[in-house]
């Protein structure tokens, strides 16, 4: 089904045509002439049906006698398809807010998830006639979409090169949007934007998993610390070497390097020993 447009005029026009005829009528039963006049009532009656009122950002299928006969998208007072059955159709943006979620993260770990979506109709004729009550099938489709979207990717993970629900939150939605338009393109709904509105550990781990949280930041930050720390170190040595400032031998390198290490990784502040005799003593 594609939507096409239906027959309409302007409903002003129509209702001056409705007026005369009437008047016609009135007229023709004071002269007598009641076939005449009952014509013109009957004109009355036909035109009169085909009156209809259509507000802003909305949108009538029109259908007679079980006929898709097309859609009117123009705002005010129209005149169409006489005797004709008329659905509204709200063309304007609307948001729906899903349910909270229970699925499993791709690592198999439960969670919690929500989204919002915005959308609107965008061809009323699918609305009505391609899908049955389209509001549910936007419902439906949007929760599916939500599920197959949080079971691609981790809730969380320290390493960046991996996508993440929670430190990813752009491309979970463009993705979100992706999969949600191609499920409903088939209504006639075009998805504006898809965000994550709430997204959690299920509560029978969530104490568990901010633990495991705690603990792989505390690695990941260690690990950094380290690198940074033996960049550190190598650099020292280098310059000291570099400039001739002392010779070290491969015990006072291994000494030195020991040191800094200490000093630089060490949780606390790190307390001097003065060596007042040699290093091999």
């Amino acid at each position: 089904m594609k939507e096409r447009n239906a027959w309409a005029m302007n409903g002003y026009l129509g209702i001056l045509i409705i007026a005369g005829l009437i008047a016609g009528t009135v007229f023709s039963i004071m002269e007598e002439q009641f076939i005449l006049g009952g014509m013109l009532i009957v004109l009355v009656i036909v035109l009169g049906s085909g009156i209809t009122m259509i507000q802003p950002n909305q949108s009538v299928v029109v259908m007679f006698l079980g006929r898709y006969m097309g859609t009117v998208r123009r705002e005010g007072i129209v005149l169409t398809v006489p005797f004709s059955v008329r659905r509204t159709i709200s063309l304007r943006v609307r948001n729906f807010n899903s349910n909270r979620l229970k699925v499993n993260d791709v690592n198999g770990n439960p969670i919690e998830i929500a989204a919002v979506i915005v959308f609107k109709v965008i061809d009323a004729a699918k609305a009505v006639f391609d899908v049955d009550r389209y509001e549910q099938f936007v419902e439906i489709q949007s929760e599916t979409a939500i599920r197959a979207v949080a079971t691609k990717y981790p809730y969380d993970n320290f390493d960046a090169d991996e996508l993440t629900l929670r430190g990813n939150a752009e491309e979970v939605s463009t993705e979100l949007t992706t999969e949600l338009q191609d499920r409903l393109t088939v209504a006639g709904v075009e998805v504006i934007e898809a965000r994550l509105t709430h997204l959690a550990y299920s509560t029978e781990i969530a104490q568990a998993m901010l633990q495991r949280q705690q603990a792989s930041a505390i690695i990941s930050a260690r690990k950094q610390i380290v690198d940074g720390a033996v960049g550190m170190v190598q650099d020292a040595i280098d310059r000291i070497e570099r400039e001739g400032i002392v010779e070290l031998d491969d015990e006072r390198r291994v000494a030195m390097i020991n040191n800094l290490l200490v000093s630089i990784v060490s949780d606390h502040g790190t307390q001097p020993v003065v060596n007042t005799g040699s290093l091999y003593q």
